[in-house]
Parts: C-alpha cells; structure tokens; sequence
C-alpha cells in the first residue's frame, strides 16, 4: 500500500529519473502531501540507483 492515495503514471518516463522526481512529487502534491513529504520522498528516492527511484517511488504514490 502506498504512502498516498494517488495514481501516477511513470510510462514514457523510462530512464529519466528527473521527469519520474517530477510526476511523484506533483502526484504527493495531489494527494494533500506538504512541501516535507516531497523531501522526505526526494532523499529516499535519490539515495541510490535508478531502481532504487522506481522502487521508493512505487512507496510513494500507486504507479501506473
């Protein structure tokens, strides 16, 4: 279950870590979540690799 009640799509977003930063945070956003729950999200998301952002961000958000 994720954090936040939100969809997000990430396809077409393939590779591009930044453009995948962007569609959670706006989705968090969406949802209700302030500017600390972006951060929170942004640090665990950036605190390893590429998988590491797909997987945080599945935490996150519902990913489509």
């Amino acid at each position: 279950m994720a954090k936040f009640d939100v969809d997000v799509q990430l396809s077409g977003n393939d590779g591009n870590a930044f453009a995948i930063f962007a569609a959670v945070t706006r989705g968090i956003r969406r949802a209700g979540g302030t500017s600390e729950d972006k951060k929170a999200y942004l640090a665990e998301a950036q605190s390893g690799d590429y998988d590491n952002v797909l997987v945080t961000s599945m935490k996150w958000v519902n990913v489509h």
